[in-house]
Formats: structure tokens, C-alpha cells, sequence
């Protein structure tokens, strides 16, 4: 009987500890969020296209509100008119353009700071331009290198509301460095801006929705009949 009770306990230490305890089953994996929601567009400029996506889901204001200039067709026909470069490089500093008309602008759009929106100021980044928060209309620019000085910053002394990001450049980067580096003119613009209004502004000739062609199902593959061989003589 003894020697029962200790050939059970010398198996059960002989035993992996894992054998021995069952391990609880691990927590299934989180799913992953999906990306926010998008609306591409395209800026075709005399220099090439430029597609945007505009930030529907994460800057609703300011994305839905150039988004109505886009579908009435209010940008075509605006222009890109300054060129920045903070280095000598090109490679920080920003492009920027729109509409000039005030007879085709809609009122201003409420202020959509960064810090709400979660977005910021890097390469590619689509703003728009204002004086004070709440008077921005349709002119925007694009940012070459990281620019987020340029984001929110609460807490922060004066007006550190930043500007309003409200969409990305997904293609046509190069088009956007050639805007950059037409010729300047020394003389127009004023205060800060001097020397950085292009000489003969790029036109823009249209702004419209990118929108995806509907994926056409493929033919049935049908099988090939096999040709007969005449036979050998």
C-alpha cells in the first residue's frame, strides 16, 4: 500500500508543471478598428494632379465644407499662389492656393482645432488658411516635412488654436514640390508673405470626387476545344 502512494507521488513530480495545472485559454485577439473614413479628390493643376483624402470622419467641418466647394465646382479655375521654403531645400515649408474670387466663396467655416481632431501638421497634411479662428474660407495649403508648430497648442500663450488639418496628399507629392519651386516674385505679397507669391500663379483647373469604378465581374473561362492533328500518312 505504501509503496502504492509513493510510486503515485513520483509520477505526478516526474509530470511537466504545465501537465499538471491547466493553463487558462488565452483572451481572443482585439479586433482591429477600421480606418477612418475618407473622400478622395483630385486636384488636376497645369503642373499634374494632386489626390487628396479629405478627412470626412475625423475633420467632418472643414472636409465637408471644402467638400461642397468641390460638388459646386466653386474651385475650378482657382490657382496655387504661394510657395514657402523654410531651407533653401524645399524639403520644409508649404505650398498654398485656392480661391481668390470672393464671389465664388461660401461664409466661413467654424474653427476645427488639431487638438480636437487628432490630426497634425506632418508632410502631405492639407490646412486651411486663416486670420482669426472662425474666418477661414476656401484657401488652403499642403506642408512639405513637419510643419505640427503649426498645430494646437491649449494652454499655450495668444491664439494657439493652430490650423485647421483636414486632409492628406495620397499621390502626386512631386506635383506639389514643382509648385513649390516656380519662380517667386520679389516684390508682391505683403509682410511675412513678401517674396513668397508665385510669379505666374499655377492654375488649378479642376477639383473633383475621386470616384472608384464598380468592379465588373470576370468572364467564365470557357474550355478550350483541342484541334485535332491531321494524321501522319
Amino acid at each position: 500500500m505504501i509503496r502504492r502512494h509513493l510510486l503515485a507521488a513520483a509520477l505526478m513530480l516526474a509530470l511537466p508543471v504545465a501537465a499538471q495545472e491547466v493553463a487558462p485559454a488565452a483572451p481572443p485577439p482585439a479586433p482591429e478598428k477600421p480606418a477612418p473614413a475618407t473622400v478622395a479628390i483630385v486636384v488636376t493643376t497645369e503642373l499634374g494632379p494632386i489626390t487628396i483624402a479629405l478627412e470626412t470622419e475625423r475633420a467632418p467641418i472643414t472636409a465637408n465644407y471644402i467638400l461642397r466647394h468641390v460638388d459646386e465646382a466653386r474651385l475650378d479655375g482657382a490657382a496655387f499662389y504661394r510657395a514657402m521654403k523654410l531651407t533653401p531645400d524645399g524639403n520644409y515649408g508649404l505650398v498654398q492656393g485656392g480661391i481668390q474670387d470672393g464671389r465664388k466663396l461660401l461664409p466661413p467655416v467654424a474653427h476645427e482645432p488639431t487638438s480636437v481632431t487628432g490630426l497634425t501638421h506632418n508632410e502631405g497634411a492639407v490646412s486651411l488658411a486663416r486670420g482669426a479662428p472662425g474666418t477661414a474660407q476656401a484657401q488652403f495649403f499642403i506642408i512639405l516635412g513637419d510643419l505640427s508648430s503649426l498645430d494646437a497648442k491649449p494652454g499655450g500663450p495668444g491664439d494657439n488654436l493652430g490650423y485647421a488639418v483636414f486632409g492628406r496628399v495620397t499621390d502626386g507629392m512631386d506635383v506639389v514640390k514643382k509648385i513649390q519651386n516656380a519662380p517667386v516674385s520679389a516684390t508682391k505679397g505683403e509682410g511675412a508673405m513678401k517674396g513668397q507669391m508665385i510669379e505666374t500663379p499655377v492654375k488649378i483647373i479642376s477639383v473633383k470626387r475621386v470616384i472608384p469604378l464598380p468592379v465588373k465581374p470576370k468572364p467564365a473561362v470557357r474550355p478550350v476545344a483541342k484541334k485535332l492533328l491531321p494524321k501522319k500518312r
